[in-house]
């Protein structure tokens, strides 16, 4: 699966949190200044063309729902970052993260406790 671009992850994002929507909700979700509803509609055509979104029809209107879920999209997008910064070593990424960011000791103990119990 390849990398979603920033605005199709946006997309997917409030797909995730809503289930089930329509454009007109999808477009609602947003911040002001909202995108125009066809951008909207542009990027859940590119969804469906990339097989993670799919889509009830209802007349002449479609109701998208996500067919690949966030846990399944944030895995892959690991995966992928670990493959391409740290040479597939997940020790050379967790020790990435640990020094450069400021851990307090129940982050920490909770890293080992599950690092523990694989």
């Amino acid at each position: 699966m390849h990398k979603l671009t920033n605005k199709e992850e946006e997309v997917m994002k409030i797909l995730w949190k809503l289930e089930k929507a329509f454009v007109r909700d999808i477009v609602a979700e947003y911040p002001e200044p909202r995108p125009h509803y066809n951008t909207i509609s542009s990027l859940i055509r590119i969804l469906q063309d990339k097989g993670v979104v799919g889509y009830t029809r209802y007349g002449n209107t479609y109701e998208y729902y996500p067919l690949l879920s966030k846990e399944e999209y944030r895995k892959s997008f690991i995966k992928e970052i670990i493959s391409d910064y740290f040479d597939n070593s997940f020790s050379r990424a967790v020790a990435s993260l640990v020094e450069d960011e400021d851990l307090d000791q129940k982050e920490i103990e909770e890293i080992l406790k599950l690092i523990k119990s694989k």
